[in-house]
């Protein structure tokens, strides 16, 4: 039996996808194919992170990296940088009242070319 292949249809996320496994390549920084990687999955499997879980675990001034979604369920008191594919609008704005940045993924690999001092989240 033939296992299930799961291709991706918005051509931006395909786009993303190339562009993150290009810079991997042109940078030798392993976090962006692991990022890839992760967006190739289906999106069921995607990370949806909260605001708690990112207050808990995040310090002060670090770089987080979420390949999914991150959600307003809780409060944040820390200002970080936040790259996700997505925010839900309250979430969005938690992350800069608190003081921090919310951004896209590709707003980070063109701001972090090697990617260096970003942490990964779930």
């Amino acid at each position: 039996m033939k296992p299930q292949s799961f291709n991706k249809t918005d051509p931006s996320l395909i786009a993303l996808i190339d562009d993150l496994k290009a810079k991997e390549r042109e940078n030798g920084a392993a976090i962006w194919r692991d990022i890839a990687k992760r967006l190739e999955k289906p999106r069921r499997n995607w990370a949806e992170t909260n605001l708690s879980k990112l207050d808990r675990y995040a310090e002060d001034g670090q770089t987080i990296i979420i390949a999914g979604k991150v959600l307003a369920a809780g409060s944040i008191s820390k200002k970080i940088t936040v790259a996700a594919y997505a925010f839900s609008a309250a979430a969005k704005e938690a992350i800069v009242a608190a003081g921090g940045k919310a951004i896209t993924i590709s707003e980070l690999v063109a701001e972090n070319p090697k990617g260096s001092n970003v942490r990964i989240m779930r």
